[in-house]
């Protein structure tokens, strides 16, 4: 299901953001990222997490990866990664949603309050777009956290 609050059509998703449940957990996802810093009222200096449909996108907009290691992101679920100072994971997504599905990467973040747990009334408000399916929206467990190079992998989270 899609829930839209404004009577426009979605002829710019870039600067939407969305409200759906990822393959961790609740997210706000946006290409716009100071929107969601507004939202989330977060610090500028600390990033958010690219997400990318597939590895694919990942390479093709320039990123890097250690050869030994790109197996392993490829492979790994329900994963973020960071390599040079980059946080990013690749996660298909799991909704049948057409408007998730022409995003090949956004920012990502836990769709709460900065510090607070999940809380619906609130996400509903700062969200533009929401896709629910029959299952709705659950706040789990994040994901895991790898700081990778050429070397080693140090688990983080």
């Amino acid at each position: 299901m899609v829930k839209r609050y404004s009577a426009s059509r979605f002829f710019s998703i870039n600067t939407q953001t969305i409200l759906i449940q990822t393959d961790t957990t609740v997210g706000f996802l946006s290409q716009d990222e100071i929107k969601l810093q507004n939202i989330k009222s977060r610090n500028s200096a600390k990033p958010f997490i690219k997400t990318y449909q597939n590895f694919k996108t990942f390479l093709e907009e320039g990123n890097r990866a250690p050869n030994s290691k790109k197996a392993f992101i490829r492979r790994s679920k329900k994963t973020t990664f960071i390599v040079n100072g980059v946080s990013f994971r690749v996660a298909q997504s799991k909704s049948n949603s057409s408007v998730a599905r022409k995003l090949l990467w956004s920012y990502s973040t836990s769709a709460n309050e900065s510090g607070k747990k999940f809380n619906r009334k609130f996400c509903e408000l700062k969200a533009d777009i929401i896709i629910e399916d029959k299952d709705g929206l659950k706040e789990q467990s994040s994901s895991t956290l790898y700081k990778i190079n050429s070397k080693k992998i140090i688990k983080l989270r």
